[in-house]
Order: structure tokens, then sequence, then C-alpha cells
């Protein structure tokens, strides 16, 4: 019968062995270049956050994290791209509350369980949601938009980017809370809706606040109202939807990177450490763009995703709002 020192002394090696390759990736981790997809088109919160996040792990790592837009289906193909990648650490994704956690109570069935498939690298934006509208909209309030929209059904035009993205969801959540009925258009990205609405084609968009604040501050379209609990310092002359009449409508979105499940632990914490260093150098351009820097320990995000995540299926499935 081998002796305890030296069943121990067999254990501490098996252990070194399963953990040698493992360690030997991260010394290594990136040797090419890393992909960074975004699952919508550029000019919206997430592209902001891949690219921000790619250019500060490229100068840290002395490799390329190069950012690649695949938007589609809502942000499901994009999504879905990354969780069928090899689990390496080579394929990343900029997740957040609409591909990660809206999409599973938008649809009855998915072809990838976010819980399961994916793993919250970091999140590091936090960002919300501004109603804007045309300058040619004769509307400037909620209470004037909902009054319209509530005579004249489906008479208001309202854009989107994507059947079950982020401003989707918003926009159905307000129409179901406020009993109001709009004519939807889809677009392709934020940077492909707003032209058509500064020529009034539509005239209402839920877009996020960073994409949509170049656009209020500019002139060039309207603040009706910010979906969050006090105003944005940026926009100071936009009120909250609270303080227009219309409650309820305060989400905070947030966003970071995510892993396909069963990338390697140590490259998962390596990603995690050179992030956490990064934090000073991220903080001016996401508050530039109208957001806040969002800092957790690794041990709470998975947790936090999951309430999240239980939250807002329960909000989406309780409001109806499904794309089945």
């Amino acid at each position: 019968m081998p002796s305890p020192r030296l069943v121990a002394s067999l254990a501490l090696v098996l252990i070194s062995i399963t953990l040698a390759p493992s360690t030997t990736r991260a010394q290594t981790y990136p040797d090419r270049p890393v992909k960074i997809v975004v699952p919508f088109g550029p000019a919206g919160s997430y592209d902001i956050v891949g690219r921000v996040l790619a250019d500060q792990l490229s100068k840290r790592l002395g490799q390329s994290f190069v950012v690649e837009n695949k938007p589609g289906a809502g942000s499901i193909l994009g999504t879905q791209a990354v969780t069928t990648a090899p689990a390496d650490g080579y394929t990343l994704l900029v997740g957040g509350l609409s591909n990660v956690v809206f999409n599973s109570g938008l649809y009855k069935k998915l072809s990838y369980d976010p819980l399961k498939d994916l793993v919250p690298v970091a999140l590091v934006f936090n960002i919300s949601y501004t109603l804007v509208g045309s300058n040619e909209l004769a509307h400037t309030s909620p209470k004037a938009i909902i009054e319209a929209a509530k005579k004249n059904p489906n008479s208001l035009k309202l854009a989107h980017v994507g059947v079950g993205s982020g401003q989707h969801v918003v926009g159905a959540a307000f129409q179901k809370i406020t009993g109001t009925s709009m004519q939807e258009i889809p677009y392709r990205g934020s940077a492909v809706a707003f032209p058509d609405l500064l020529t009034g084609r539509v005239d209402l968009f839920f877009d996020s606040t960073p994409a949509a604040m170049p656009y209020v501050t500019s002139g060039q379209v309207k603040g009706i109202g910010i979906l969050a609990a006090k105003r944005n310092p940026k926009m100071p002359d936009v009120p909250t939807m609270t303080e227009m009449g219309v409650p309820g409508l305060e989400i905070d979105s947030w966003l970071g990177l995510f892993a396909p499940a069963g990338t390697p632990p140590a490259v998962i914490a390596k990603l995690q450490q050179e992030i956490a260093q990064a934090m000073p150098a991220m903080k001016q351009p996401f508050e530039n763009s109208g957001g806040e820097i969002m800092e957790m320990p690794a041990d709470k995000l998975a947790p936090f995703v999951k309430t999240e995540f239980d939250k807002w299926t329960t909000v989406i499935r309780d409001a109806g709002i499904t794309l089945d």
C-alpha cells in the first residue's frame, strides 16, 4: 500500500500536470490577434466599449485586439458566433443587458444559453437610454407624444436598431406602459437610424445616451427625456422621464467583455487583471461618451449577471413582449 507521503506527492504531480497547460497559455497569451465581436453596427454604445477595450488591451498586451462588428437578428448573430467559437481567449464578445439578458426574455428558444455558454470577464461601462425626436416633430414632451400616439395610433414612426435590441425593448416597454401604439422602423445600427431622424423620415428613437448625446448637444435632434434616476451632467437640459410624468422607465444598461464558456481560467484572470489596470485610462473616454465607468470584483460578476437575467426576463415576459 503506498505511503501517505507518496500519495500526496502523486497528487501534487497530477495537479501540476492539469494546471500546466492553462498556466502556460496564460503566460504566452495572446500570441496572435484577438477578435472582439460587437453584435451591433458601428457608432453605438457596444461599438464604443469594444473599441476602447481593444485599444487599451492592445497597448497593454502588445498584441492586436481587433473589433469585428457583426450585427443581425437583434444581436443574436454576433452573440451566437462567440458562443460557438473556440474557448481559447481569441474570440471575445461585447456583452450587455440587451444581448445577454433581454434576448432570453424575448425569445422562447435561443440557440444558446447566455448563462451557460458565456463567461463574464469584466463589466466596464454603464449607460442610460434617451428618447430623442426629430426637429421636424411638433411634440416636445413625453406627455404630448403619448397624447398624439393615442389619438392617432401608429401615426408616429419609432426607430430601433433591430428586433430584440435594447432600443427595441425600451420602445416596446414605453408603448406598453403608456398604452400607445407606434409604427416601428428597424435599422441596422444607430449610425443608419440617425440620418433618417435628422430628416424627419422617422419621428422618435430610444437610443443609448452615449450614441444620442452628440446629436442632442449639437441641436440636431430634440432631447425629450432620459430613462434614468437623474439627469446626465453632459445633457443637463434633458429631464428624466419620471420628471416628465412617465415613471417606471429607469434602466441601467451595463456593458462589458464576455468569453465563451470553457475559456481557461488563467486566460480570463489575465484579461481581468489588464482591464482592471486600464480602468483609469478608460474613465475619460467612457464619461466623454455619456456613460459611467463600472468596476466590479471578479467574484461578483456571475451573480450580478444572473440577478439581472432573472429580473429583466421576468419584466419582459410579464409585459407580454415577445419576438417568437
